[in-house]
């Protein structure tokens, strides 16, 4: 009788905090939002944060998903989540960053990449401008081929290859990275238009293909270093980065 009370209150408390969003192969949970304090650049900045989780099982009953958490080791895996800022469902602009996680820059501040960079860049960007959401993505370490192989890549990076030859000498292709949970998860939060802050073509191919209204791209550059200045140019030479600075609106 307790175990069904305790339960029973956990559920009442959590169920108006969680979504469910239909796919093709399940559904994704989205548990949120939860008041986030951010200490960016000196000051503290409040955002809002969600986490969500990809299940092959869909389902209304949240009790049920309640009830496997304890049994699905889930952090032996990684989870992605959103940073939102302001009253995203309803302002007219609103700026979005599609982060791939990086381990090494964005928790060590690794030199060798310009990610860390990025990912506080650009929630300074989101704050200054009052509405937005940085889609911290989990499962696109080293442009998807994970921790593990990201440091072998390294140490290929670190005997002469660059960064798409290093991904492709240990059987990856350069950018395997797919953004449609990411997607959905956005247009589940808002369905106005959106400006994407990226110097990256496929991540507004990708947006722009699902149907999303993107009105405008702000360029990403910065802190480049003896470290990264090879990892750079590559990404435009060989990825296709935007280098200059133009609106996608204008494209």
């Amino acid at each position: 009788m307790e175990q069904t009370k305790l339960e029973s209150n956990v559920l009442s408390v959590l169920k108006d905090k969680i979504q469910s969003i239909k796919t093709s192969e399940g559904a994704i949970y989205l548990v949120g939002p939860i008041r986030l304090p951010v200490n960016l650049y000196g000051e503290t900045v409040e955002f809002k944060w969600y986490c969500w989780l990809n299940c092959t099982d869909a389902t209304n009953d949240y009790q049920k998903i309640i009830d496997n958490l304890s049994s699905q080791n889930l952090a032996e895996y990684q989870q992605s989540s959103v940073l939102v800022y302001g009253d995203f469902e309803n302002d007219d602009d609103a700026l979005i960053r599609m982060h791939s996680i990086c381990h090494t820059g964005d928790i060590f501040g690794s030199k060798r990449c310009d990610c860390g960079f990025q990912l506080r860049e650009s929630m300074h960007k989101i704050k200054e401008h009052g509405t937005g959401a940085i889609f911290y993505l989990a499962n696109h370490e080293g442009r998807g081929i994970g921790l593990f192989s990201k440091a072998m890549a390294y140490i290929l990076q670190e005997n002469g290859y660059d960064t798409v030859e290093a991904n492709e000498a240990l059987g990856f292709v350069n950018d395997s990275r797919n953004y449609s949970d990411a997607i959905q998860v956005l247009k589940q939060l808002r369905s106005k238009s959106v400006t994407l802050i990226t110097n990256n073509p496929l991540k507004l191919e990708a947006l722009k293909n699902s149907g999303l209204d993107v009105t405008g791209r702000i360029p990403l550059w910065g802190d480049v270093s003896e470290y990264n200045e090879r990892y750079l140019q590559t990404k435009v030479e060989k990825s296709g980065h935007m280098k200059e600075e133009r609106n996608c609106s204008n494209d």
